[in-house]
This record gives structure tokens, sequence and C-alpha cells, in this order.
């Protein structure tokens, strides 16, 4: 796919126009599946809502709806860098954080230059990206896309997405998940909105913060109860959606000892 004619298809309403697709390598993907993300997405900004959970939700759905392997979403930090906001799996945090550490991979990239990187196999990207592709190949992965999250001009982080195939995703898929990025970005300048006069850096720093103690709650439960991290995550956003709490409240919950996700 082009960069001019992702960039010519991008927007809602191309994004949600097909119910069904076939991916390029054969694989049926049901977009239905986006209409109540967007949905749900919408309901959340209209009242108090958690930005982390909503960021969550866009990476979950490039899974579930858009037929992706797996997902991640990173944002700037106040030092310019970037950052792990959301991972579909520890696995993939961990190939993420090797971007960071590195300074190369699609998101980096992405970042850097404010444009997607569309339909990258990986076996060809060992020379653009040394330490990030062998990796990712290693990890079974066989192409990669990076979009960005822009406002303003600026570019404040990326979604990432990962395919065990080589062929990755359609052109339709990759407008949808463009269309998703920027509902995650809009969800950060809302949050700004509803908070009144704080700064981007400010509500960037803030969901940051929240994944921090996210982070330390599922090192607790996973030194509590002998889960894996992925279990330990789960059960907190679990936990968080039934009882429709934060999940940053959530996690400190299981800081302070007052919260057990995993008892039910």
């Amino acid at each position: 796919m082009s960069d001019r004619a992702y960039r010519r298809g991008t927007g809602w309403s191309r994004s949600v126009a097909k119910c069904s697709i076939v991916e390029p390598c054969g694989l049926v993907v049901d977009h239905s599946g986006l209409t109540p993300t967007f949905a749900a997405i919408a309901d959340s900004l209209v009242d108090d809502f958690d930005l982390v959970e909503i960021l969550e939700l866009v990476t979950e759905t490039c899974i579930n709806g858009l037929g992706a392997s797996a997902a991640g979403l990173m944002l700037a930090n106040a030092a310019g860098g970037l950052q792990v906001m959301t991972s579909s799996s520890e696995a993939i945090r961990l190939l993420e954080l090797q971007e960071i550490a590195a300074q190369e991979g699609p998101c980096p990239e992405c970042f850097a230059q404010g444009q997607p990187v569309l339909n990258q196999r990986l076996v060809d990207a060992v020379e653009r990206w040394p330490g990030f592709a062998p990796s990712a190949l290693a990890a079974g992965y066989g192409c990669v896309e990076a979009l960005p999250m822009r406002t303003r001009g600026s570019t404040i982080g990326a979604l990432n997405l990962f395919h065990r195939s080589e062929t990755g995703a359609s052109p339709e898929a990759l407008i949808a998940a463009q269309a998703l990025a920027d509902v995650a970005t809009i969800a950060i300048r809302q949050h700004r909105v509803a908070t009144d006069a704080r700064s981007l850096t400010g509500d960037l720093r803030e969901a940051l913060d929240s994944r921090v103690v996210i982070e330390q709650a599922k090192g607790v439960l996973i030194g509590r109860s002998a889960v894996d991290v992925d279990t330990a995550f789960e059960a907190m956003r679990s936990y968080a959606r039934r009882r429709r709490l934060k999940l940053r409240a959530v996690a400190e919950g299981v800081l302070a000892g007052t919260i057990d996700p995993l008892d039910g």
C-alpha cells in the first residue's frame, strides 16, 4: 500500500465502511467489531474516563477487529522519547522496550518522522533495524506496521501492529487502524479539556504515571500469587470493567492491599 493511498483513504467513514474483508493472507477479518469499539470510546469521552483503559481498548481492537497478531502503543514522555503505554502481551512489551532501547524499529521511526511505516516485511528489515528485526523474527512475526498519533502538527506517539504472516494488514485494515490511533489521540486531547487547562505534556505524564502504577501492581500479583504477567494484568482489567472502576484505581488498591482481582 502506498503512502499516498493510505493518506487518501484515512478517515472515519472509510474505516468502518466494510464489515468483512479478505486480508492478503486469506484471513477473513470481521470489521463489524469496530462499531461497538468506536461507540464505547465515544461514550467514555462524554463522562469521566480512564485514559489507560481506552488505549488498551484500541490495541485490543487491532487484534480482535482488524486481524493483527499483536499490537502495542507508545507515547512520548516529558524528555521527548517514547515509553510503552499498552501491549497486547508481555512478549510484545519486551519487543517494544527493545525498540526504545535500540532507538530503532517501526514505532521509533514512525514517531521521529511523523509518517506511517507500512507493511514492512521483517526479513527485509534486518539492515534497516539490525537490533529489532532479528528479535521480532525470532518471536515469530513476519511483518510490522506503525501508525502515527498526531495532534496539532505534533506526533505524540505511535501504534504498533505485528503480524505472523509476511503480508501484513490490508489497505482497509490500515485505514481502520489509523482511525483507532486518531481516536486515542482525541481521547488524550479530550482528557486535557476535561481536566481544564492542563498542558498536553501534563496529560501524557499522568497517563504514563498510571502505567507505572499498573506495572507495579502486576509485580505484586505475580509475587503474591505466582501467576504470569499477562494473567495478572487481565485479572486487574476484568476486575475494573466488572466494577466500572478505573484501571489505575484497581492497581492502587492492589498496591495498598485492599483489592485482590484474582479473588473475584
